[in-house]
């Protein structure tokens, strides 16, 4: 059986993000030859072009962790109606320089959550665009726009809703069969 190391962006940094636990609720609805691993974005420098000929160390280990996966996952807040600021800083670092775009030909999944109504909608659709200039090959359906409230997960931090538990293992069936097809 072929593994799949699965690898996750969150775009956020709080501890007690949502958007972790979305990723980590997904997780578990994976099936086995899926492995999720997180990758820092925070100990990133701002991108600069100066440092292409020599990356700082944390530019050259994100790197080498997406060149190690065989998809991407990214959950993500809404910022200002847009993908948080450390986000963008890593899709710039890792995509850079010219000709060494790490994110490339890596079949992706997006998957957002907010306390707002809208769910990340408009993040997603900006993070879309990026991705798409980035040779990143997206999962276009289903989309997911979760509005969290209080008891969005259980005290285990699964999903505590059937329902959207139900919701979120059919997008994680169609993201690895999709993963499959184009990761081989």
């Amino acid at each position: 059986m072929t593994q799949y190391t699965v690898a996750v962006v969150v775009g956020s940094l709080r501890q007690d993000s949502i958007n972790r636990k979305l990723a980590r609720a997904l997780e578990q609805l994976a099936p086995k030859e899926f492995t999720f691993r997180y990758l820092e974005i925070g100990d990133l420098p701002l991108y600069n072009q100066d440092n292409d000929p020599n990356p700082p160390e944390q530019v050259t280990r994100f790197k080498a962790e997406l060149a190690a996966a065989q998809s991407l996952l990214f959950a993500t807040p809404e910022y200002n109606r847009s993908i948080p600021g450390v986000l963008k800083n890593a899709l710039d670092n890792a995509s850079r320089p010219y000709g060494q775009n790490a994110w490339a030909g890596k079949p992706a999944g997006i998957v957002g959550a907010s306390i707002g109504t809208i769910g990340t909608a408009v993040a997603q659709t900006h993070l879309r665009s990026i991705l798409a200039y980035l040779d990143v090959p997206t999962l276009g359906q289903p989309e997911v726009y979760l509005f969290v409230k209080e008891g969005f997960f259980d005290a285990s931090g699964n999903i505590a809703s059937d329902g959207t538990r139900k919701f979120l293992q059919d997008w994680m069936d169609r993201y690895t069969a999709w993963v499959k097809k184009i990761a081989g």
